[in-house]
């Protein structure tokens, strides 16, 4: 193991997410732009996402037993340039079952890119080099999430959506060349202690439901995911109130993501000093009591400094969900805790975002934005609640 931090693996990561952060986005413009249609942009976010429920647990237990992760991240990577060409060619010149059905079909490995890579920190770094490891990985996916949906929406401004789409291509064919120089790393699991392929899902899973500290991060960020779900459709139909175009709802993801990784950066040494799980539900917190003062802007430029301030409070959140899974799961558990919860948080996104594509055009978005608020509130509350039943000791505190 090496004593530097892995430089080519933040590389690698970054760009796979980048490509994946623009995917949401330019689905709903590319839907909403050849269809009209903002309950087919939500069903095919869904489809994209929801397929992850499922194999995330099944991906997480295949990652701790093999030695070819590297191999897996790039056929995902392979997987998701092929199916947004193809998106081209379909979407609104077929059947609408055939955009969620070639969705769902890229979403099937999505959890290798938003666990996958996360499951490997604690093989490629040093435990006291993991805090500052975990900081910038919540950096990688703030860089994604800034550039993602920044560089979606200016390419569909500026050339159009379709342009987009073929940009993501490109990137996931970068990110196999940077995956394939990643070090290849042994099985977590020696063949001779694995237990049956079924039942290793099983304890991935358990672990995660009988650790209350655990649990309690797991909880409030899978909510938080299928709030923003919500929020996806959200704004880019809000941008209509503010007299700009749909595609400008990716400057706010990105001024969102721009505070986040402020403070995830600055404060990720000093927030070791508290639980992780109370970091990701006092985090949580605040961002919805600072969603609850978006529907108060009256122009886009008010709306991007908002966002800018809201992401500030959530910065500390996404590094305090790593050490969670990491102070309270033994190595031999990584892979599966990473891509179980991730595929919940991706889960509940789809949900979120479905659920989203029916709602927002029935009580308007101003008031979507003041339920994404409530919501935010609700799921550190329950996040919190989640600690209370009684349960296992965590594996390791």
């Amino acid at each position: 193991m090496s004593e530097r931090l892995p430089t080519g693996y933040y590389l690698a990561a970054t760009l796979a997410r980048v490509g994946d952060e623009m995917v949401a986005f330019t689905l709903v413009l590319l839907v909403l732009e050849r269809t009209d249609s903002p309950a087919l942009a939500g069903l095919t976010g869904a489809a994209y996402a929801l397929p992850a429920v499922v194999t995330g647990p099944l991906l997480g237990t295949w990652l701790d037993r093999t030695p070819y992760r590297r191999t897996a991240l790039g056929l995902n990577q392979a997987v998701l340039g092929t199916v947004m060409l193809a998106m081209l060619a379909v979407v609104g010149h077929t059947a609408h079952w055939v955009t969620p059905a070639l969705a769902a079909l890229a979403g099937t490995t999505l959890p290798l890119v938003s666990g996958g890579f996360t499951s490997m920190l604690p093989s490629l770094v040093p435990q006291p080099l993991l805090a500052r490891a975990n900081s910038l990985e919540a950096a990688s996916f703030g860089a994604a999430t800034i550039t993602g949906p920044a560089a979606a929406a200016t390419i569909a401004a500026a050339v159009s959506v379709e342009a987009a789409a073929a940009v993501i291509a490109v990137t996931a064919t970068l990110s196999i060349f940077a995956i394939m120089r990643l070090p290849a790393l042994p099985a977590a699991i020696d063949v001779a202690d694995r237990a049956p392929f079924l039942g290793s899902v099983v304890a991935g899973l358990a672990h995660l439901a009988r650790t209350p500290r655990l649990r309690a991060s797991t909880v409030t960020t899978t909510l938080l995911m299928g709030v923003m779900g919500v929020l996806l459709i959200t704004l880019p139909l809000h941008m209509e109130s503010l007299g700009a175009p749909r595609s400008a709802a990716g400057y706010l993801w990105t001024a969102l993501e721009i505070g986040s990784v402020a403070t995830a950066l600055l404060l990720g040494r000093w927030q070791t000093r508290w639980r992780p799980e109370h970091v990701v539900m006092v985090s949580v917190a605040l961002y919805g009591l600072a969603f609850t003062t978006w529907p108060l802007a009256s122009s886009l430029a008010v709306l991007l400094v908002l966002a800018a301030a809201t992401g500030l409070l959530e910065g500390p959140m996404l590094p305090a969900m790593f050490s969670a899974r990491q102070q309270y799961s033994p190595v031999e558990l990584q892979g599966r805790v990473s891509t179980t919860a991730a595929s919940l948080r991706v889960g509940a996104a789809a949900l979120g975002q479905a659920a989203g594509g029916l709602l927002v055009p029935v009580i308007g978005t101003h008031a979507a934005l003041l339920a994404v608020g409530a919501a935010l509130l609700a799921a550190s509350a329950l996040g919190y609640l989640s600690t209370l039943s009684r349960a296992v000791t965590p594996a390791r505190l």
